[in-house]
């Protein structure tokens, strides 16, 4: 106000929240995110019903599933969203986890900024503490290689624990690590696992336990031509990006004929290309043509009167997979092809898969690309399988690549809960409060798997807090069966070092930048087009009924 006069800064319709108002919203609702996720984590977790708007169900357990079905509109809400969504790119795995620790971070928060601690001092003693904690999670990670399959399924089992595929663990585990395995390459004396080397094609039917790995690759077409083999041992694969027919020209064309003579002649120029293309995939002793476009239906006659099975329109991404699977080249065009370029398996066949037939290339004998077709009685078991799958897959391949992994079930967060509160009265000052703080956060995890798992989360910790007081027990977690504490190693709970270093990295970050903000400012939202808008009568286009 000058002189009697309100200033307007801000567009008329803004909502403005400031100090502790805005804090304590943005708290309660990452809180109310931590809390919608948090009975979902663990290998007693509950599974959640999602049902959008237009009457699809999802059912899962799996952390950012949810959160992204959830179609989530607060701000503050929706970064503890991007930290499950992060977790997820990075690991695969710990979503949950990650997710349920900011909430408890915010939490912890709250009582320190009622004893009038600042935020930037908070911030700091939480910085402090996640150094801390990923210097500690170094410290009692242990090694693991790419030959250690035991020590690789074990680490899937524990991922797939929480997941809802029942007996299907140790298959999927075996499917898992012997699908990274084949795709894993070394680089710079690193190993390198790219996760787009392996496919996951779905189809309904049968039970979960008929998922099974190909060493090579699934393609969901079928043969050209009713004739050609169905089958094809020892083959020579042709992987084509040009059409096997006559190019059409680009410009509109119009040929016109006046003698009827020329007729034959210009049908015969015609079926000659034709014939050429046939002839060149012969004297290569080519047997299984992979076509990206599309082929003539004089080829496909030829090729299946010469035995040789062809299938056209196949994806882009599936050619790249083939490429790397049967060790071939892809060609762009038929006249330079040499037999250097051809790929090998040890069967090419068309199997009956559901109601549909798909190309199954297997037996290659060193592929770097392979698939993994997942069966399952009804499209959410098998939705669920998948998801269930690619953890699996993601976090033995972040194993592998970073070599190391730690101990679950609560355990390592009760290691670096003991070490940061002996460490936080070395620091001092209202950081140590802060510090404090970080280090009851992380029990947040123990409790809940002990929630979850129906026992009596005090005592639990009660009691995990004593055998990590005592002594050098970084192994130590929650053995959900007995609700005592056990060693994690021994009962192979273990997990990649990574999961758990950047659930905390996420989960810090989010709960700083929350913890930082004393202002939210919220424009007015837009109203909805009118029925006349974006193209409505008139031509007015965005501008509605104006």
């Amino acid at each position: 106000m000058i002189g009697g006069t309100p200033i307007l800064i801000l567009k008329e319709g803004t909502e403005r929240e400031k100090g502790k108002g805005a804090f304590e919203n943005n708290v309660a609702a990452a809180k109310a995110i931590a809390d919608s996720v948090r009975s979902t984590l663990g290998p007693k977790g509950m599974d959640k019903m999602l049902v959008d708007g237009t009457g699809d169900i999802t059912i899962t357990n799996d952390g950012v599933t949810i959160l992204k079905e959830m179609e989530i509109e607060h701000p503050a809400a929706k970064m503890l969203v991007e930290v499950a969504k992060t977790q997820e790119q990075q690991c695969g795995d710990g979503t949950t986890t990650a997710v349920v620790l900011a909430g408890e971070l915010l939490k912890k928060s709250e009582s320190l900024i009622s004893q009038n601690i600042h935020p930037t001092v908070i911030a700091k003693g939480y910085r402090l503490a996640e150094e801390q904690a990923l210097d500690v999670i170094n410290k009692v990670a242990k090694n693991v290689s790419i030959g250690q399959k035991d020590l690789l399924k074990n680490i899937a089992i524990t991922t797939m624990n929480s997941k809802g595929i029942g007996e299907g663990k140790d298959l999927f585990s075996d499917v898992a690590v012997n699908a990274v395995i084949s795709v894993t390459e070394k680089r710079d004396n690193k190993n390198i696992v790219d996760m787009e080397s392996i496919k996951i094609e779905k189809k309904i039917g049968g039970s979960i336990n008929d998922t099974e790995l190909i060493k090579g690759i699934v393609i969901d077409k079928e043969r050209v031509h009713s004739r050609m083999p169905k089958e094809v041992k020892n083959a020579k694969i042709l992987l084509i990006s040009s059409a096997l027919e006559i190019k059409k020209t680009e410009i509109d064309a119009k040929i016109e004929i006046t003698d009827p003579s020329k007729i034959q002649l210009f049908m015969s120029a015609e079926e000659n290309i034709l014939k050429e293309m046939v002839e060149k995939i012969k004297e290569n002793k080519v047997s299984v043509v992979f076509c990206q476009k599309g082929i003539d239906d004089y080829v496909a006659y030829s090729l299946a009167k010469e035995g040789i099975m062809a299938v056209k329109q196949v994806k882009e991404s599936d050619m790249k997979k083939l490429a790397k699977s049967v060790s071939g080249k892809i060609v762009t065009g038929i006249k330079n092809l040499m037999a250097d370029d051809l790929g090998n398996a040890g069967l090419v066949e068309e199997v009956k898969i559901g109601d549909s037939n798909m190309i199954f290339v297997r037996d290659c004998s060193n592929p770097k690309a392979v698939s993994i077709l997942v069966r399952g009685g009804t499209e959410h078991v098998i939705e669920e399988a998948e998801r269930t799958l690619h953890d699996a897959l993601r976090v033995i391949g972040i194993s592998i690549e970073d070599g190391q992994y730690i101990c679950g079930g609560g355990a390592t967060e009760m290691v670096i809960s003991t070490k940061l509160k002996r460490y936080g009265s070395t620091v001092g000052g209202r950081e140590q409060m802060a510090i404090e703080a970080f280090a009851e956060a992380l029990e947040i995890i123990p409790r809940t798997l002990s929630e979850n798992g129906g026992l009596d989360p005090m005592d639990t910790l009660i009691k995990l807090r004593k055998v990590h007081d005592s002594g050098e027990k970084y192994s130590y977690g929650i053995d959900l069966s007995t609700g005592e504490p056990e060693d994690m190693h021994k009962k192979a709970i273990i997990e990649p070092i990574r999961v758990k270093m950047q659930a905390i990295q996420s989960a810090t970050e989010a709960a700083i930048m929350i913890i930082r903000i004393d202002d939210v400012i919220t424009a007015k939202k837009g109203a909805p087009p009118s029925a006349g808008g974006a193209g409505g009568a008139g031509g007015m286009g965005g501008y509605g009924g104006y």
